[in-house]
């Protein structure tokens, strides 16, 4: 079983973000989630036409139809994700990492009934299994992913000087070393995070105890968060 792998993408200004598809576990989650607010509206919208006759039962297989159809495609267009997506931290993006349109949108959501067949999306689980992208086939024909939303990163425990902050040029997997290493600094003995600042002395060009407060103020930078020493 494939495990969720994260990719990189270079936008139009040359800079790196990176990004993590979804796999089936979670996915399958979040589609539970949203079949529960589907099945919801259902029940109400049936309790509430039960009364009208063939009216009412018309006008329920109309809002059938609709929810089906549209649920994922709206939320999808205004906020890149259905409730269940959300509630997992999941979002939907055009393959160069933009947000989702309606058009893309309808188009990956119009092929579920490909991804269905021939029961319980059994042919778009397998898509997701085998793509390395977790992609099924409403995504590969819209070019579209779902991927996991990144939350703001709070950088806590360490003081950094912004004055001890250099040009440095630093790659996607660079940078979120150095974010992990200060981090996890709190936990670390003084002995440990200088024998880790020593491995960037190529990148910091300083060992030692300066290094250390060198890659915290270039963590503090990369996030927007300085804390004065």
């Amino acid at each position: 079983m494939k495990l969720d792998s994260q990719i990189y993408l270079e936008t139009a200004e040359g800079i790196d973000i990176q990004i993590t598809p979804a796999g089936l576990g979670v996915r399958t989650l979040a589609f539970f989630y949203d079949f529960l607010i589907r099945a919801a509206i259902y029940v109400c919208a049936a309790i509430v036409l039960q009364f009208a006759g063939a009216f009412g039962m018309g006008l329920f297989f109309i809002i059938t139809f609709l929810i089906e159809w549209f649920y994922p495609v709206v939320f999808e267009a205004i906020q890149g994700a259905t409730p269940g997506k959300k509630s997992y931290g999941l979002v939907v993006v055009y393959d160069n990492g933009l947000p989702v349109s309606f058009s893309g949108s309808m188009t990956r959501n119009l092929f579920r009934a490909i991804d269905f067949l021939p029961a319980f999306y059994t042919i778009g689980g397998i898509c997701i299994l085998l793509s390395d992208k977790s992609k099924r086939v409403g995504d590969l024909l819209g070019g579209t992913m779902v991927v996991y939303k990144d939350k703001p990163v709070v950088l806590r425990g360490f003081h950094a000087d912004k004055s001890k902050v250099t040009d440095i040029s630093l790659n996607a997997e660079q940078q979120k070393a150095i974010i992990e290493f200060a981090e996890r600094s709190k936990s670390l003995s003084n002995h440990r995070q200088q024998e880790l600042a020593n491995i960037l002395v190529p990148l910091t060009g300083c060992e030692g105890d300066i290094a250390v407060q060198k890659l915290k103020s270039i963590a503090a930078n990369l996030v927007g968060n300085y804390e004065a020493k």
